[in-house]
């Protein structure tokens, strides 16, 4: 059988591609020699894959910075006010991502939201009424020649248009049927080029496919793509879908002229149904999913010949490859030489899905010898099972997920306890990572410095954060997190039942990485976490100190999950050991505790029908047992990241948190329009500026939003902060943007006063 995968990591295996972008931005390396290192990488990559044996290579996998963006700027789809700052191509594909301040102007980037239900985010293409759509670019055959001429004949892939529609933003009158001809053009005239330099396929991303799709939704698909798949100029073209099963629009999808069609078998409930019961046809080729792109275990091989054998009995043709892109996943084992053996045998990362995929092939061909040795891993226990802590996930009753009093009486009880000014101001948390911070992380896992060294320069980072918070007039502080790596990596370091990689970083958007901990078996927490760090920073102040915590359903969402558990399960798990950590804080004096489920809409099934009853059901009640044994004058606060919140905002209020903040900077505050309709109970503070972008926005920018969000939320019920933690942001632009936000809320407070 043939092999073949969606995609690859891009990042580079120790973030080569991370460090030369952000030298980039700092002015200490030149376009060329971004270049170079970017076209170093694709060819490591080409290298790998062909290596593994892999028999189709994709190529336009690569990013500086997300694929999305690329395929709008492939298309001339660039909204007029990056355009307006006339800078260098390159420059202007940045200031998109991140937004510009400087000589030529100053514009926020482009908003940032989750890619489906993956960790990863993209950038939301805009489509402005006067947008001229056409082939303007030249990436993806620039990559496609590049791969050609170091003897590569790959396959280059595009986000589709249907994805890009509906991922999309329509920023004036027009709607996505009126874009539909400039873009059947416009994707015909990358066909056109492809077959012309003599690409043999091309791979067009159709992810959306697997949400639910209305006739109207399918028509908008027909009429982008039977024209397009009338001028193929001689291209063969695979329609390739992941994430869920495309059972709306299967028989559309069969009928289309698609030369081949990828499907996932994994996430895809619907999928092997689909195949059986409709039949695939004999002249298209099927490419099966069939390796997960998302999860890092070994693949147990007798299940994946079981179910490629299903497969093949309704299909002719079939290519063997992954769920989806393997962006998804680190690179590979190979780069953790400090994991025991014992642990390295049950996992595979991207190259390591590589060789699977291979000996998939081989086994098909009748190599036994694989078969068995694979079977020898799953016939014994992989880890000592927590009676315990099991015991007590299965003792769990109604009450233990509900607090008490209302959330009603307990703003009241709150309200006298801490006394705070109208439109409080408080941060998200974290303060810039410096490279002091870094450094001294580094020296004591080196064991460079002493433990007592370590803390010292902690507790000094802590009171000089609390010093200049107090001095500019924060009105609920933080701690800082200097003490802090990754969010979900703390907290997993110091719980039983996590395993942790010294270099397997995935890509979560542009240049930010994260390293995912392992969930290895049983979760439970067997000591504090975040006490001395909270404590000390109370200790210097009379102002309230937030507790800062990662909440059960984040902690599980960003590390990599178990297989053989439940989600729901493993998230009671966490919630209790989160709870532990939240009543000792409580117990310490710590009055307000924010518990972050930044995650929460990530692993939301794809589809509406499935929403509550494959995770909202328990995935909230996971988060109210955190918090439902504190007591009413304890204040608990939630942050959510870059998410469409719109559709479960009940779901949100049902938290029953007494604050939640969240990102909406990039969003022009548009879900303000739905707390308010639906009269959402939950204090909350919208983001007032955004962290992902190196601007600093002025007192008049952030006086405008404040009012903006006081013109839709009750005043009782508003609280004023940046959208995010500040841990990726240097001192230069923290310091000014906070020394804004608080003298905007004092400015602001003062007109309220004044017409009261």
């Amino acid at each position: 059988m043939t092999t073949t995968v969606i995609g690859y990591p891009r990042i580079g295996s120790h973030r080569e591609l991370k460090f030369a972008v952000q030298k980039y931005f700092k002015q200490a390396i030149s376009a060329d020699e971004l270049a170079q290192t970017a076209s170093q990488l694709r060819h490591e990559n080409w290298q790998t894959l062909s290596d593994a044996g892999i028999d189709q290579i994709p190529s336009g996998d690569f990013s500086y910075y997300d694929l999305t963006l690329d395929t709008a700027t492939l298309l001339n789809i660039v909204p007029a006010r990056y355009k307006a700052l006339h800078l260098a191509p390159l420059d202007e594909y940045f200031a998109q991502a991140r937004g510009y301040q400087g000589e030529h102007g100053d514009v926020k980037a482009l908003s940032m939201k989750k890619w489906f239900n993956t960790n990863y985010h993209y950038l939301v293409t805009e489509f402005d009424d006067d947008a001229d759509i056409k082939l303007v670019g030249t990436k993806i055959f620039d990559e496609y020649q590049e791969a050609r001429d170091a003897g590569y004949q790959t396959r280059p892939t595009i986000i589709g248009p249907y994805t890009l529609i509906k991922n999309g933003r329509f920023t004036g009158h027009k709607t996505a049927s009126d874009f539909v001809p400039a873009l059947v053009a416009a994707y015909e005239a990358v066909f056109a080029q492809l077959a012309k330099q003599g690409a043999d396929w091309i791979q067009i991303d159709e992810p959306a496919l697997v949400k639910d799709q209305t006739t109207a939704d399918l028509a908008l698909f027909s009429s982008l793509y039977k024209p397009l798949l009338a001028a193929k100029h001689g291209l063969k073209v695979l329609g390739q879908t992941y994430f869920g099963d495309v059972r709306d629009s299967y028989d559309l999808l069969t009928s289309l002229d698609f030369d081949a069609l990828g499907l996932d078998f994994l996430e895809g409930a619907e999928t092997l149904t689909l195949v059986q019961d409709h039949g695939f046809p004999a002249d298209k080729i099927l490419y099966a999913g069939v390796i997960n792109g998302k999860n890092i275990w070994k693949a147990h091989y007798q299940d994946k010949i079981d179910l490629l054998n299903q497969i093949k009995d309704a299909a002719a043709q079939v290519v063997i490859s992954t769920s989806c892109s393997l962006l998804h996943v680190p690179y590979t084992i190979e780069n953790e030489p400090q994991l025991d053996d014992k642990y390295k045998r049950y996992l595979a990362f991207a190259k390591e899905k590589l060789t699977e995929l291979v000996e998939l092939d081989r086994i098909e061909a009748g190599d036994t010898a694989l078969l068995e040795q694979n079977e020898q891993l799953f016939t014994q226990p992989r880890y000592v099972e927590n009676e315990a802590i099991t015991k007590l996930v299965a003792s769990l009753k109604e009450a233990d997920f509900h607090r008490e009093p209302s959330f009603e009486e307990r703003a009241q009880v709150q309200k006298a306890e801490f006394n705070l000014p109208k439109l409080p101001t408080t941060t998200i948390g974290s303060f810039p990572q410096t490279k002091e911070v870094k450094r001294n992380r580094a020296k004591f896992k080196k064991g460079e410095i002493t433990k007592e060294a370590y803390d010292q320069f902690n507790r000094d980072q802590i009171k000089a954060c609390v010093e200049f918070q107090e001095e500019i007039g924060v009105d609920v502080l933080v701690h800082g997190e200097f003490e802090r790596n990754d969010m979900v990596e703390y907290f997993g370091e110091k719980l039983d039942g996590f395993l942790f990689t010294s270099n397997a970083w995935v890509q979560s958007y542009g240049t930010r990485c994260v390293k995912p901990p392992i969930i290895w078996g049983d979760v439970s927490r067997n000591q504090p976490i975040t006490v001395a760090e909270s404590v000390y920073a109370q200790s210097l102040t009379d102002k309230p100190v937030k507790g800062m915590l990662t909440g059960p359903v984040t902690i599980l969402n960003w590390s990599f999950p178990r297989e053989d558990l439940s989600l729901k399960e493993s998230t009671y798990q966490i919630a209790l050991a989160i709870q532990a950590e939240v009543l000792d804080l409580e117990r310490n004096g710590i009055k307000i505790i924010q518990i972050d489920e930044a995650a929460l809409r990530e692993n939301l099934p794809l589809r509406q029908s499935d929403w509550y009853s494959k995770y909202l059901d328990w995935a909230i009640p996971a988060f109210r047992l955190v918090h439902s044994r504190v007591a009413a004058s304890t204040q608990i606060h939630t942050h959510m990241c870059y998410s469409e919140f719109d559709d479960i905002i009940d779901a949100i209020d049902d938290m029953d948190a007494d604050v939640i903040s969240f990102e909406a900077s990039r969003a022009d505050l548009t879900l303000l329009d739905t707390l308010q309709k639906d009269h959402f109970k939950t204090h909350v503070g919208p983001g007032v500026y955004d962290i992902h972008s190196p601007r600093v926005p002025s007192q008049d920018e952030i006086e405008g939003t404040i009012r903006k969000i006081v013109a839709k939320i009750p005043l009782d019920n508003i609280w004023i902060n940046p959208d995010c933690g500040l841990k990726t942001r240097g001192n230069k632009e923290t310091t000014p943007s906070l020394i804004h936000l608080v003298a905007a809320t004092k400015k602001v407070r003062q007109e309220l006063a004044y017409e009261n």
